[in-house]
């Protein structure tokens, strides 16, 4: 036998075998440990003293430099500020939550939303990445759609909750993402975002199913009339997907 003729009497293909469980193992480890950079150590929904952290543990924190300059550190002991307006459905453990406000604004179940930071999202070269069309001067809607500009927006109930006044257009990936709607309603008219993935748009109305037609005046609005932040977008989609829930108490039954 020569020199470096090891494989006349080791399993080299077992040996590969080997090496490979064991790197698959550390990669599922790293990747579960990773996995708790957000949310975690879970806190009990009732004491708020027992700390779980499972196996393996919380990672060390990493801070991470975002495009626009910040940076951001995980995981952190920040908290999310806003207080559920929920109690317990029953008195055992883990009981589903039940709203005692107004579920499609105080962040529950389906109109739940998270703290993102309360600034806009930018496009490459540092613009405001959804604006209104009266604030993008190169972009308008295609000749070959309609134009929802100046129609009616229905609500479930077939009760008229606006009218479109004008299109939000996501520069970056070139699509509108927004329709503004001025509503018509008891606390009197104002302007609201309604994501145009809600909206069933032909040449005579807008049709929503997820809200009525009186709940347009309630949606969350922005600060900047021409802008929307993140934390904003997370409670606008928020309250629209509260309303597939909570919008009539029928939605909160069962089908049968």
């Amino acid at each position: 036998m020569g020199n470096g003729a090891i494989t006349s009497y080791i399993d080299v293909a077992q040996i590969a075998l080997y090496i490979f469980w064991a790197f698959f193992a550390g990669l599922i480890y790293y990747l579960h440990r990773e996995n708790k950079r957000e949310g975690y150590p879970l806190e009990n929904d009732r004491s708020g003293q027992v700390n779980v952290q499972g196996f393996p543990g919380v990672p060390d924190p990493k801070t991470f430099l975002l495009r626009d300059g910040r940076t951001v550190s995980v995981p952190n002991a920040l908290r999310e500020e806003y207080e559920l307006a929920a109690e317990p459905g029953g008195a055992w453990m883990g009981s589903p939550l039940e709203p005692t406000g107004n579920p499609m604004l105080d962040g529950i179940g389906p109109g739940a939303w998270s703290m993102r930071a309360d600034i806009p999202d930018t496009t490459a070269e540092g613009a405001p990445r959804i604006v209104p069309l009266r604030a993008a001067p190169g972009f308008g809607s295609s000749s070959k759609d309609p134009n929802p500009i100046g129609l009616p927006v229905i609500g479930a109930d077939g009760v008229t909750g606006g009218t479109v006044v004008d299109l939000w257009v996501d520069q970056a990936e070139m699509l509108f993402r927004y329709l503004e709607v001025e509503t018509v309603g008891e606390i009197g008219p104002r302007r609201v975002l309604l994501p145009i993935n809600f909206a069933k748009i032909d040449s005579q109305r807008v049709r929503v199913r997820a809200i009525l037609g009186g709940q347009f005046g309630l949606a969350p609005n922005t600060r900047n009339p021409d802008q929307v932040t993140l934390l904003e977008e997370d409670r606008i989609v928020a309250y629209y997907g509260g309303g597939t829930l909570y919008a009539t108490p029928q939605r909160q039954e069962p089908l049968l």
